[in-house]
Parts: C-alpha cells; sequence; structure tokens
C-alpha cells in the first residue's frame, strides 16, 4: 500500500468521514458519482468497484456492460459543504476494463494518454481557465418564461451587499478549503453574470478542478437561493459565457514557451504550438463547443472568436498572447478564447494539447498575426487577410471533426465514434424545432 493510500484511510478515520463520493465524468462530461462507505475503501483501492458501464453516457455497449471504478488517492478530498461534522469525502477515479486496462471510454484517460505523449517530449502541460457563469433568480421551467438574471450589473461593477457578491465570496472561500487555489474573481458583462479564475496547475490536476468547480458553484448558489448555470449563452442580446484557457509547456522548471529577445517573448515551441491549435483550430471544435448553444456565443459578435486567427493582447482573436511581464519570463503563455465552461475539460484539454504538439513536431509555421479588432472587419477583409471562419453551427462542426484524423487517434475510436453518434442526434433534432423567431416572423407573414 503506498503512503498516499495509507494518508487517505488514516484521515477517514480521524476525521470520522462517513461516506466517500467516488466521482467520474462521461464522455458529455457530466459529472458521476457513487458513494461507499469507509470499511469498502480499502477493497476499492485494491480491486476497484464494479458498475453497469452501458448506462453511462458513451461508456460501453451492452454486451460489454462490466466496468470497474477505481479511486485516484491523490484527489482525496474532504467536502466542507456537507455539514460541520464534515462526514463527507470525494475522489476521482479511473474507468477500468475487468482485466484492469484503462477503459477507452474515460476522458480522464483520454488526457493521461496525450500527456503521456508531452512527456515524451520532454513537456509538462500547465492550463488556467477562466470560468464564468451566470447566476439566475429560480430553475428554468421547459416553455416557462425566459430566465431572470439575479441583477443587471456589468464587467467590473461592485455590487455593495448583492447576492453575486456572498456568493463569490462563500464560494471561492468553498474552493480554497478543498485546496483548489483562486486568483481572480469579478462580475462579468452580462446580468448576473460571474467569473471565477483558477490558479495554474498541470492539465490534469485542473480538469480535476474544473468538474469540481462546477458542482461547488451549483452548491452554492443554491445555498444564496438562486440557480448557477455555464450555458454558453443563454440571453441573445448580452454576451456569453467562455471558458478563456492560458496554456504553456514547461521543460521541467524551464517555461519551453519562453525565449529572451523574441518577438513578445515567444519562443518557437510557443510559436509552433500555437500554429498547431490554429491549423487543426476547426476540426476540434466539435470537442472544446460541443452543444448546440456553444454557436450561438461564437457566432454572437463581441469579444466572442469565431475566425481561427491569433493576436497579441487581441482580445477579438481565437488565440491571444497576453502582454509580456518584464522579469517573468515563466509566465509566457498563449490564450485560447474558444473554449466555453460547458465542454468536457478532459477531452477539450487532450485536443488542444494533441493539436499544439502537432505543431511542434511538424515544424508548423505560425501566420501572421491580426492587429485589428476582427469583428469590425468585412467578411472580405477578413478572407484577405487569411483568416478561416470556425464552423458556425454544431453541424459544421461535427462534419470537419468526421474526418479529422487528430481528433480521432486523440479521442481513440470508442470516444470519437460516440461524440459523432451523440452530436448528430443533438443536431438533427435541433433542426426539427420551430423556434419562437419562427413563429413571430413567419406566422403573420406567410
Amino acid at each position: 500500500m503506498d503512503k498516499q493510500t495509507e494518508y487517505v484511510l488514516r484521515t477517514i478515520e480521524e476525521r470520522d468521514i462517513r461516506f466517500i463520493r467516488l466521482w467520474f465524468t462521461d464522455v458529455l462530461g457530466t459529472l458521476k458519482s457513487v458513494a461507499v462507505a469507509p470499511a469498502e475503501l480499502e477493497g476499492a483501492f485494491e480491486e476497484g468497484i464494479g458498475f453497469d458501464g452501458s448506462a453511462i453516457q458513451g461508456f460501453a455497449r451492452v454486451s460489454e456492460a462490466d466496468m470497474i471504478v477505481k479511486p485516484d488517492p491523490s484527489t482525496f478530498q474532504i467536502l466542507p459543504w456537507r455539514g460541520e461534522s464534515r462526514g463527507t469525502a470525494r475522489m476521482f477515479c479511473d474507468i477500468l476494463t475487468p482485466d484492469g486496462s484503462p477503459a477507452w471510454a474515460d476522458p480522464r484517460f483520454v488526457l493521461k494518454r496525450t500527456l503521456a505523449k508531452a512527456a515524451d517530449l520532454g513537456f509538462t502541460f500547465y492550463t488556467h481557465p477562466e470560468i464564468e457563469f451566470f447566476l439566475f433568480t429560480s430553475p428554468h421551467e421547459p416553455g416557462g418564461p425566459p430566465p431572470e438574471p439575479i441583477d443587471r450589473y456589468g464587467y467590473f461593477d461592485n455590487a455593495p451587499h448583492g447576492v453575486a457578491h456572498d456568493f463569490r465570496r462563500s464560494t471561492i472561500t468553498m474552493l480554497e478549503s478543498m485546496g483548489i487555489s483562486v486568483e481572480f474573481s469579478h462580475h462579468e458583462g452580462a446580468p448576473g453574470q460571474q467569473e471565477i479564475d483558477l490558479r495554474y496547475a498541470d492539465a490534469l490536476t485542473t480538469a480535476d478542478n474544473i468538474m469540481t468547480f462546477r458542482l461547488v458553484v451549483k452548491e452554492m448558489a443554491l445555498e444564496h437561493g438562486v440557480v448557477a448555470s455555464f450555458m454558453p449563452k443563454p440571453f441573445p442580446d448580452h454576451a456569453g459565457s467562455g471558458m478563456h484557457t492560458h496554456f504553456s509547456l514547461f521543460e521541467g522548471d524551464t517555461n519551453a514557451f519562453y525565449e529572451p529577445g523574441a518577438q513578445y517573448q515567444l519562443s518557437k515551441v510557443g510559436r509552433a504550438f500555437m500554429a498547431g491549435v490554429l491549423t487543426h483550430a476547426r476540426e476540434i471544435s466539435a470537442v472544446t463547443n460541443q452543444w448546440v448553444n456553444s454557436y450561438k456565443r461564437l457566432q454572437g459578435g463581441g469579444e466572442a472568436p469565431a475566425w481561427v486567427t491569433w493576436g497579441h493582447n487581441n482580445r477579438s482573436a481565437m488565440l491571444r498572447v497576453p502582454m509580456y511581464k518584464p522579469h517573468k519570463g515563466g509566465s509566457t503563455r498563449v490564450e485560447l478564447r474558444t473554449l466555453d465552461p460547458a465542454c468536457n475539460p478532459y477531452l477539450a484539454f487532450a485536443v488542444v494539447l494533441a493539436a499544439g504538439l502537432k505543431g511542434i513536431e511538424e515544424g508548423y509555421e505560425l501566420p501572421p498575426g491580426a492587429e485589428d479588432d476582427v469583428w469590425s472587419l468585412t467578411e472580405a477583409e477578413r478572407r484577405a487577410l487569411g483568416m478561416e471562419p470556425l464552423p458556425g453551427s454544431l453541424g459544421q462542426a461535427v462534419d470537419t471533426m468526421a474526418s479529422s484524423e487528430l481528433v480521432a487517434e486523440t479521442l481513440g475510436e470508442h470516444v470519437f465514434d460516440y461524440m459523432l453518434r451523440n452530436k448528430r442526434a443533438e443536431w438533427r433534432e435541433y433542426r426539427q424545432q420551430v423556434t419562437q423567431f419562427e413563429l413571430d416572423r413567419y406566422l403573420p407573414l406567410l
């Protein structure tokens, strides 16, 4: 038994933990949980716990249903919102097949596999997400009135004695008590919209933290009598929610993206990584932006990126090189602005990393950057500058992904096939809907 496992078992006994929640994620990014009693945990560490994989989105066919959930002791954390007695803890899990090998359908394994490829090249992948979301006064009922935001404040507004202020404070306290460091928090630009930024960490830890973050935000919202949603674009007339994420590669303790004296202090490795993400941006969109609603945000104007381009400190570009901080070479990074907060972070980080590594391995050249506000240009001007549009809908994104060798190899045959089938079904269902827009415009006219 290793030291981490011993620590978990000892802590559970000393802290009188009554329930341990074993967490994992399905292919679509939904958090799953099974609770075990302390007496069962040692066996779970050694052999795992069996479950019906065919009941989980994208995991297994009925004929291959038996799967095993095995806790990762390094992710052990007490859940502080479960009462003063602190009687509940959680661990993230790896999914195995009955013979003990990793399950190809496990999103966490997809990311681990891609991180291992980066490690073979000498790189560690670090990420820093800025997560936006909305707070509403009450749950939305199907067919009911539009959701009502909790306030009418805007970007960086200080709302004294407001629900949002108290909510952010208690949420950050809760996250930090679970070992998840928060860098910034503030009110975002749209009514009821919030942003909380997590501190830099390796990609696997960040993906685990994002899954925890989404649950904590929803739990704390309920405690404050409101409802949280990570839906990318709930309002047609306001900006949507993104998850702008900063990426960097390190070789040991050295930032591989940093080169003193280079343009923007960005190294050849950093430029090739960016070129890889740009080259494969359209192919990975169905993973980084996997919902019908995701494309309402991307096509909604403002600072949402809709074109494959990059810029220095240009928030209208898809990829941004933030302003260099003198004497902080370790902070050199690139920011991807397409990701939305409702993605599966394991799969999204995997395809972004795979695209960047492809750029490094193949020596992709970074094209000229965009100096102008991309949204202020005409379509002809964008095309003249060599800018290619991102997919305009989930249907276009899925069709583009279907022919991508990079995405198929990164996700693995099982996850790739499931994503294609599931997203095509979502797109078909959406296209069959008759919207309020159509009723309002065409019924009186036609």
